[in-house]
């Protein structure tokens, strides 16, 4: 078996994504005030991009608790993270960013959920080739 079809790397990614998601949250709920103006970024969509991660967290914790993880879960969980590295991207082509710190938000943002979403496919995808059995 390899790594990536391991459960418990699966469930590491997993892990790591929640903390991420409730780690990126409490920073722009708390901090909304600081941050607005220094990335240039609407409070508003800090705050409701804040409340989305409040939901994704407990289900990637969810997930990473489950043994072993629901496949179609993390496939969602893995959607969802590909569509937010488009947001981010889509945010930064547009210009929604105003200063170089906001852009750099978004490009980190950007590289980190798309690590996360691309290791929770392929860690699905290996486990479906047969090397595990997961209903």
């Amino acid at each position: 078996m390899t790594v990536l079809a391991s459960p418990r790397f699966l469930r590491a990614v997993l892990w790591a994504d929640a903390a991420s998601c409730a780690g990126t949250a409490l920073l722009q709920l708390a901090g909304t005030a600081v941050l607005a103006p220094l990335l240039g970024l609407p409070a508003g969509l800090l705050q409701g991009s804040a409340a989305l991660l409040c939901v994704v967290a407990p289900f990637a914790a969810w997930l990473a608790r489950r043994d072993p993880p629901w496949c179609a879960g993390v496939l969602f969980l893995a959607a969802g993270n590909a569509l937010w590295v488009l947001v981010c991207l889509a945010l930064l082509f547009t210009g929604a960013a105003g200063t170089a710190a906001g852009q750099a938000w978004l490009v980190i943002q950007a590289v980190a959920v798309g690590v996360l979403a691309e290791l929770e496919f392929m860690a699905v995808r290996r486990r479906a080739s047969g090397m595990l059995v997961n209903p």
